[in-house]
């Protein structure tokens, strides 16, 4: 259905395969979404102040930031709604107006509207169907798709903002894309919305090669959903790694488990760690490397039940990058 990519396409590096003795050089595919030194201005504000990153096709990338930090903007500009000031921004190697057959390559939700409130779901579909020369009965597949084939004859005013996000999905999804570009995808959804919604993605992405970017606040739902993070916070980029890659590297914490907590936080003390007991037989041990605890342990004797690395949670990490102190 969607294209898989290898894993050597999907580094961007130049591959060779064997065929009938001879050597054929495959160019290296471009990343599905790449931003240069990106800047929008709207008169005196800064909306996206030179934004630099990339995603590699096929993987689930989380698009993280304070309220106002320049996703919208950003996504706004990939899709061509919004023109940049300066820098670029592309998808799969070029700007999302030279793209043949846009709706095939990229699809995306930025905000719940568009609709014709007395119209009904499944013509809603219909119509964006017909304008985009693809036949009626992908309507019924889609509403199908995102759990809506029960509601496909109700007026789209009726709608909850559950079912309205739901809607905004299968529209996206009408070409069947390679790239799904997706704004607070979240908003309106129940628990149990959002964990169909986490699976759904999953979906596109591992089995049928999607590449999904999505911005949100519900950050323990990022932190189920994506391979990685991009966070900004109205400037440059801040990070951009694996989910535990940034949280350990941002405030790693060693937990030990051992029957002599007391004798052990006091040798770590002098040493200027920060210890907290946390719960029976267990610290929590900061400002240490993990193999020094366990080398500090050994030469004084001290048993150990366990000693492991933990990283903080996403939220934890999101805020310690994007408060104003933290910022580089």
């Amino acid at each position: 259905m969607h294209h898989t990519f290898s894993q050597d396409s999907r580094s961007g590096e130049p591959t060779t395969s064997e065929a009938s003795g001879a050597t054929v050089r495959r160019e290296p595919v471009p990343p599905a979404v790449a931003v240069e030194h990106l800047t929008k201005r709207y008169g005196p504000t800064v909306a996206v102040d030179d934004l630099s990153f990339a995603i590699r096709p096929g993987t689930i990338s989380g698009f993280l930031g304070p309220n106002g930090a320049g996703k919208t903007t950003t996504f706004r500009m990939l899709v061509g709604l919004a023109t940049p000031s300066s820098g670029n921004a592309r998808v799969f190697g070029r700007p999302y107006a030279s793209l043949k057959d846009p709706i095939r390559r990229v699809g995306a939700l930025l905000e719940v509207s568009g609709y014709h409130p007395s119209r009904t779901g499944r013509n809603h579909l219909r119509l964006l169907a017909r304008t985009a020369g693809i036949p009626d009965t992908r309507a019924d597949e889609l509403l199908a798709l995102v759990g809506l084939e029960y509601a496909g004859d109700r007026a789209v005013g009726g709608y909850s903002s559950g079912m309205r996000q739901r809607l905004g999905l299968a529209a996206a999804l009408l070409g069947d894309p390679e790239l799904l570009l997706l704004d607070e995808p979240a908003n309106g959804l129940d628990p149990k919305g959002m964990r169909w919604l986490r699976e759904f993605l999953r979906g596109l992405a591992h089995d049928q090669g999607t590449t999904v970017f999505v911005s949100s606040h519900v950050l323990a739902e990022v932190a189920q959903l994506v391979d990685e993070v991009v966070i900004i916070n109205k400037g440059p980029l801040v990070t951009q790694d694996s989910i535990d890659s940034v949280t350990t590297h941002v405030g790693a914490t060693v937990a030990v488990r051992s029957p002599e907590v007391a004798r052990l936080a006091d040798v770590l003390a002098e040493r200027g760690a920060a210890v907290a007991v946390n719960g029976h037989n267990r610290l929590l041990v900061s400002g240490i490397r993990i193999e020094d605890v366990g080398r500090l342990a050994a030469a004084h004797d001290v048993v150990l039940y366990g000693l492991s690395e933990e990283g903080l949670s996403l939220e934890e990490t999101f805020l310690a990058l994007t408060t104003p102190e933290a910022q580089p």
